[in-house]
């Protein structure tokens, strides 16, 4: 039997071991699941004859890599920041790698080794990443196929509710990560291209400068730009395009409500409030705040912020019960942003009955036989429940094909690598049109962001 470890057995990894068991029989496949919590494990998988659960402490060097020494291809879903350990154990023992995750510094180093090795690393096959890359990939690789030019390619992503349970004022529950939410755009100014001139949105700025998307059956949902849009531009090939784009989408008015959050300063990860532990949500939000010895702290929050009472941005705050006396943060030594997450988790962590949803949309502009021409792609996938997310799926069952087509040898291509090549998407987005993840592609005039050339 071919021998499959996967490390970690989070939120996203159920549709990706349910894809693995079902394919079991047919592919000669023994499963093996590692995680420090094997009861997260031992839900998924019920009593299937195929698939054996250990403790697995990736910190713990001999039982990790007498788990990878006994595998034939090691599928890790740790956070990103762990697979370097498990990648140089891969190397040692002469086994393929698959993640979701982006290819860090460390990681790349270890091309050489990979290839020396002929094994496969392959990274960023998930949703975005992954699914992002070889959509584009397909479209760029087929336009240029036929003799065009690129001269535009915009790329957005978002994880959100889906519409059946969208059922507050702010269109937004966490469906991923919170912290990763509520850090969003730190770090340095987002930066792109449009229109070949480099252009910069610094963090303060961010959330308000956002552009309107319409996806069919879904409505308008906004976007603002990610942190570096110009890091796949010579990876996709787009050294010489007009404009280049990569952004997080929302639903229309959240970005104009978490700018609020921005100016005050609540998203601030870089320092810790002193006593936060016997805060309430008042007082965290007071201490934001100028004095007055008259003022509330709701008039002294709507006057600095310039909302009016009648605005539905203020309804978003009240919604999120923010100035509450009675509700205590209870953390200690917390950062702004570790208090802001608490707050938002009460109101927008998902409910047993809640569905996600994964909404992606490209746009490709290009020239052919001196005429511009664009295209727009757009996916929308809707989880089925709270085990069986959309972003499990997404994630998942990209990471399960690639490991199949490594093991069955229909992804030869040896190294450290992003699946942007013709060898791994045309094979995998196929296979995913069956479970419903599939782009709709609709041709529109091209504008571009200067259609006089001026």
């Amino acid at each position: 039997m071919r021998k499959i470890l996967i490390i970690g057995a989070g939120k996203s990894s159920s549709y990706l071991i349910k894809y693995l068991l079902d394919k079991s029989q047919s592919e000669n496949l023994q499963i093996t699941i590692g995680d420090l919590n094997v009861e997260n494990a031992k839900k998924l998988v019920s009593d299937h004859n195929d698939v054996n659960i250990i403790h697995l402490d990736v910190f713990d060097s001999n039982s990790r890599s007498e788990a990878v020494k006994n595998a034939d291809i090691v599928i890790s879903m740790l956070p990103a920041r762990f697979h370097i350990e498990v990648a140089r154990d891969c190397v040692t023992y002469k086994k393929h790698m698959v993640t979701a995750s982006y290819v860090s510094k460390e990681m790349e180093a270890l091309d050489e080794d990979a290839k020396a090795n002929n094994l496969v690393f392959m990274n960023e096959i998930g949703v975005d990443p992954g699914i992002d890359h070889m959509s584009a990939m397909q479209v760029i690789d087929r336009i240029r196929d036929n003799g065009g030019k690129m001269i535009l390619f915009e790329s957005f992503t978002g994880g959100l509710v889906a519409p059946e349970s969208d059922d507050n004022l702010w269109n937004y529950k966490f469906t991923w990560n919170p912290r990763n939410v509520v850090v969003a755009g730190q770090g340095g100014a987002a930066k792109f291209l449009q229109e070949k001139q480099f252009k910069y949105i610094p963090y303060d700025r961010l959330f308000r400068r956002t552009e309107f998307l319409d996806i069919d059956d879904y409505g308008r949902f906004e976007a603002y730009a990610n942190r570096d849009s110009l890091k796949y531009q010579h990876v996709y090939g787009l050294d010489h395009v007009r404009t280049l784009y990569r952004g997080t989408m929302r639903r229309v008015g959240f970005s104009r409500a978490w700018n609020v959050f921005v100016q005050l300063g609540m998203t601030d990860d870089s320092y810790t409030i002193d006593d936060s532990i016997n805060m309430s949500y008042r007082d965290f939000v007071n201490a934001f705040l100028p004095y007055s010895p008259t003022d509330s702290v709701e008039l002294k929050f709507r006057h600095a912020l310039k909302i009016d009472q009648d605005d539905i941005v203020w309804d978003k705050f009240l919604e999120l019960d923010i100035f509450n006396p009675k509700k205590m943060v209870e953390l200690d030594k917390a950062t702004p942003a570790q208090i802001l997450q608490k707050i938002l988790m009460d109101s927008w962590t998902l409910d047993h009955e809640d569905k996600d949803m994964i909404v992606m949309y490209h746009k490709f502009g290009y020239e052919i036989n001196g005429e511009k021409r664009q295209i727009d792609s757009t996916m929308v996938v809707v989880g089925e429940d709270q085990t069986y997310t959309a972003m499990s799926k997404t994630v998942g069952l990209p990471v399960a094909m690639a490991t199949l087509d490594i093991l069955n040898g229909k992804i030869k291509t040896p190294g450290v690598q992003i699946p942007i090549s013709k060898e791994v998407y045309t094979p995998i987005l196929e296979g995913l049109k069956s479970y419903g993840i599939e782009f709709k592609e609709k041709k529109v005039p091209y504008l571009g962001y200067n259609p006089l050339n001026l």
